[in-house]
């Protein structure tokens, strides 16, 4: 029974991330808000599930379930986008990137390099139980979340063939019936994700493996997919710098869901309860991040196989880590 709900909330998840996706879609071309703003936006939406899955096992008493599902998401993630820009190849998916997605990444880097030096040099200070690298973390957000939006002066770029169509098959949503769509479906898809979730939870007990392991990529794969879907239908819809955007926007979210647990977790600061795995796991995302950093800033090219190099450089890096963490696990 317990897979069959793990099925059922699988399905659900990825048809409401298909409608999240269409409704940011909408609202991109019907409001003047950017893309890469949207991105963060969508990336919020898409990571609900991960919520759900850390307030859990922070309320449990598992806290390396719950860091292990936000960093192992972060890894999923950026092994998402390198699938996908592979698959993608004559997009040519990073050169569509914006500074909004520069800056994103940039941040991304920064908050995980304190998650790293966190865990592996401990600094006893906290305040109310909240660590000192929860309350740098949300001041760097901020002053990042400012420089990027202040990034965001450059147009859009004119509609594609794939952009045409969305005003084809979308012109008779307005812009409010998209907003409440979108809000609608983010909430079913909280719902479909804690069912996925604890479904997953229970199969990782029934298969015996560790806490660190299963949160870093049993759970975090499963609390992922929201992810998968919503850059496929984003790329499938030709707007580039919102998949990008997407990706990034849900790594940030999901370390301020750290943050989040932080502050539910009252015993200590939880960055210095858990196994020191999860600096590998942190390492081998940021690995990943430079990685996806090196096509945005190089200079365009225009032979494929050039192009989609540091792509399978990261799909290379994912799995050299995930045996690394196995090993330490």
């Amino acid at each position: 029974m317990i897979y069959v709900i793990f099925i059922i909330a699988a399905v659900a998840t990825i048809y409401l991330s298909v409608k999240i996706s269409n409704y940011v879609d909408v609202i991109d071309k019907k409001s003047t808000l950017k893309a890469a703003f949207l991105g963060v936006l969508l990336g919020g939406a898409t990571s609900l599930p991960e919520v759900t899955t850390s307030v859990t096992s922070v309320i449990i008493d598992n806290p390396d379930i719950a860091v292990g599902n936000v960093m192992g998401s972060n890894m999923f993630n950026l092994l998402i986008l390198a699938v996908m820009d592979a698959i993608f190849r004559r997009k040519r998916i990073f050169n569509h990137a914006t500074n909004e997605n520069f800056y994103t990444m940039g941040l991304f880097m920064l908050l995980s390099l304190t998650v790293v030096v966190s865990i592996l040099i401990p600094i006893p200070f906290s305040f109310f139980g909240i660590g000192w690298e929860s309350i740098a973390m949300v001041v760097m957000y901020g002053i990042g979340a400012k420089i990027i939006s202040k990034a965001g002066d450059e147009q859009k770029e004119s509609e594609s063939e794939g952009q045409a169509e969305v005003y084809g098959a979308y012109k008779h949503v307005t812009l409010k019936r998209a907003v409440m769509g979108f809000i609608i479906s983010a909430i079913l898809v909280l719902a479909a994700g804690s069912a996925l979730t604890i479904s997953a939870d229970k199969i990782a007990v029934i298969t015996g493996l560790g806490s660190s392991f299963v949160g870093t990529f049993l759970v975090a794969a499963s609390t992922s997919l929201p992810e998968a879907v919503s850059v496929f239908v984003a790329l499938k819809l030709r707007n580039y710098p919102l998949a990008i955007g997407s990706i990034m926007g849900s790594n940030l979210f999901n370390l301020m869901i750290l943050v989040g647990t932080d502050v539910l977790y009252w015993q200590e600061a939880i960055l210095q309860t858990v196994s020191n795995t999860h600096a590998i796991t942190t390492l081998s995302a940021m690995a990943l991040g430079l990685l996806a950093i090196y096509p945005i800033i190089r200079v365009q090219v225009k032979n494929k196989l050039t192009y989609v190099i540091p792509s399978l450089l990261m799909v290379i890096t994912y799995f050299i880590s995930s045996y690394l963490i196995y090993v330490n696990s």
